[in-house]
C-alpha cells in the first residue's frame, strides 16, 4: 500500500522576515545614495544621511572593482560596505566621489556631517582625488574642513604630486596655501613637484613653485633635476614652446645645465633626443657642452642623429647646425651612408652635416644607401651630392671650411660680428641652400 507524504507549510519566523525586509529597504537606500553621489543629487543625499538610520552612509566604502555585479551584489549592512566577487578592490567613499565630479554642495553637506576627510580605503584620499581631477573648488573645502595637504597615498604621492596638468594650478595654489610641502618628494622615483610640473611643462605651476621656494637643483632617484626632467619629456610640436618656456625658468633661476644623470646625460643629450631646437639653442647660450659623452659614449650630435627621421617636422638641421657652430664632433666619414639612410627624408640635416667636410669619398654605397623614395622625392638634392663622386668640392665651400677650421668652437661668437655681408655670414654659418656643392 502506497503512502503519500503530507504536505507541511513552513513559516518563516518572524525575526527573519524582520531581517529580511531590513536588509532589502538597507540595500535600496545604499544603491539610491550611490546613484544620488553620481549625479550630484544634494537633496536626495540630504534625505538619506539626516535619517538616523543611515547616517553612517557618510564613511560608507564601495567597492567599484566590477560595477556590472552590482545587480547581483552581496550587501553586508552592519560594514555598510558593497562586496564586489573579484580579487582586485577599488575602494572609494562619498567624499571621494563627490569630490572627484566636482559636486560642491554634496561635499560641503557630507563635511558638514562629520564625513571623515581624511580617510583613504583605496590608498588616497578624496583630496587626492579633486586634485587629480582639477577640482579646485573641491580641493579648497577639503582643506578648509582640515584634509591633509600632505597625505600620502599608497603609491607614495601628496597632493601635490598629482597635479599633473595646466588645468590643476588653482588645486596647487590652494595646496600650498594651507602647508602643502614644497620640497616633499615621491616614495619610488623621489621627485618633488617641481620635477613634476617640469616634466609635463606646466610653466604656471614651475613659476609658482619657484616662488614659495622649491630647489631648482634638487636630483631624484634616476639623477634628474627638474631641467633634466623637462628636457628629457619626449615632446610633441604641440608640447615644445610649453617645455622652453619651462627650461627658461628654471635656467633664470638658477638652474646648473651640465648636471649628469645616472647614465652621464646632460640636459643637452636629452633636449637633443627630444629635438627641440629652441631649447638647444638656450642651453648652448647657457654653458652647455657640446662634447660631452654620456654613459654609453655618445655625445648630443649621437642623440640628434638618431632621431632624425622620427622628427623632422621639429627641424632638427637646427640642433645639427647649432652644435656643429658650437664646435661638435662630427660622424666618422665612413659612416656617413648610415647617416644618409637613417636621414634620407630630411636632406637638410644631411646638407648641414656633409658641408663641414673639405673632402668627400662618395661611393656606389651613398648611393644604395638612400630609399628610392626620398631618392624620387628630394632628387635635385641627392644628385648634387652622388655628383661629387667625379667632382672636388668648390673653392667657396673649402674655404669655408678653411675658415671655421681656424675658428673651432668659435663659430657662433666670431662670425655675426664679422663686417661681412649677411648671405657669407649665413653661408658660414651652415644655413641650408638645397644643395651641396
Amino acid at each position: 500500500m502506497a503512502y503519500l507524504a503530507p504536505k507541511i507549510k513552513w513559516k518563516k519566523p518572524k525575526k527573519y522576515r524582520e531581517d529580511v525586509i531590513a536588509t532589502a529597504k538597507a540595500t535600496g537606500c545604499v544603491l539610491q545614495f550611490w546613484n544620488s553621489l553620481l549625479v550630484g543629487d544634494a537633496l536626495t543625499i540630504l534625505s538619506i544621511v539626516d535619517d538616523d538610520e543611515y547616517s553612517n552612509l557618510i564613511d560608507a566604502i564601495y567597492d567599484t572593482s566590477n560595477l556590472e555585479e552590482w545587480k547581483n551584489f552581496r550587501f553586508n549592512y552592519r560594514g555598510l560596505r558593497l562586496w564586489s566577487l573579484t580579487y582586485e578592490q577599488e575602494l572609494t567613499t562619498p567624499l571621494h566621489i563627490t569630490a572627484g565630479r566636482g559636486f560642491v554642495d554634496c561635499l560641503s553637506l557630507l563635511l558638514e556631517r562629520g564625513a571623515n576627510v581624511d580617510l583613504a580605503p583605496g590608498g588616497t584620499t578624496a583630496l587626492h582625488e579633486a586634485c587629480e581631477s582639477c577640482q579646485a573648488e573641491c580641493a579648497k573645502l577639503l582643506l578648509i574642513y582640515g584634509a591633509n595637504a600632505n597625505a600620502v597615498s599608497e603609491d607614495g604621492l601628496m597632493p601635490l604630486h598629482v597635479c599633473t596638468s595646466s588645468e590643476s594650478f588653482e588645486c596647487a595654489k590652494y595646496l600650498l596655501q594651507y602647508g602643502a610641502t614644497i620640497n616633499g618628494c615621491t616614495l619610488d622615483e623621489d621627485d618633488a613637484p617641481l620635477h613634476i610640473a617640469a616634466r609635463h611643462g606646466l610653466h604656471d605651476h614651475v613659476e609658482l613653485y619657484l616662488r614659495h621656494g622649491a630647489a631648482v637643483d634638487k636630483q631624484n632617484n634616476e639623477g634628474l633635476t627638474p631641467l633634466n626632467a623637462a628636457c628629457a619629456q619626449p615632446q610633441e610640436m604641440k608640447d615644445l614652446g610649453r617645455h622652453l618656456k619651462v627650461c627658461q625658468m628654471l635656467l633664470d633661476a638658477g638652474a646648473d645645465v651640465l648636471t649628469k644623470d645616472q647614465d652621464k646625460r646632460t640636459p643637452l643629450h636629452m633636449a637633443c633626443k627630444n629635438a627641440n631646437p629652441d631649447i638647444v639653442d638656450l642651453l648652448l647660450a647657457k654653458g652647455s657642452s657640446v662634447n660631452n659623452m654620456d654613459y654609453g659614449g655618445e655625445a648630443p650630435m649621437h642623440n640628434i642623429l638618431k632621431v632624425v627621421c622620427y622628427k623632422v617636422s621639429h627641424h632638427p638641421e637646427r640642433i645639427v647646425r647649432a652644435l656643429l657652430n658650437h664646435g661638435s664632433i662630427r660622424v666618422w666619414p665612413g659612416a656617413l651612408p648610415v647617416v644618409l639612410k637613417h636621414c634620407s627624408e630630411s636632406p637638410h640635416t644631411i646638407e648641414v652635416l656633409l658641408n663641414t667636410y673639405s673632402h668627400l669619398k662618395v661611393t656606389d654605397t651613398w648611393v644604395e644607401s638612400v630609399p628610392e623614395d626620398a631618392f624620387k622625392e628630394h632628387k635635385d638634392f641627392y644628385e648634387s651630392i652622388f655628383s661629387l663622386a667625379m667632382t672636388p668640392r668648390s673653392l667657396q665651400h673649402l674655404a669655408r671650411c678653411r675658415l671655421r677650421s681656424f675658428l673651432e668652437g668659435r663659430v657662433h661668437k666670431v662670425v655675426p660680428k664679422l663686417d661681412l655681408p649677411t648671405f657669407i655670414k649665413d653661408y658660414l654659418l651652415l644655413k641650408c641652400r638645397g644643395y651641396v656643392h
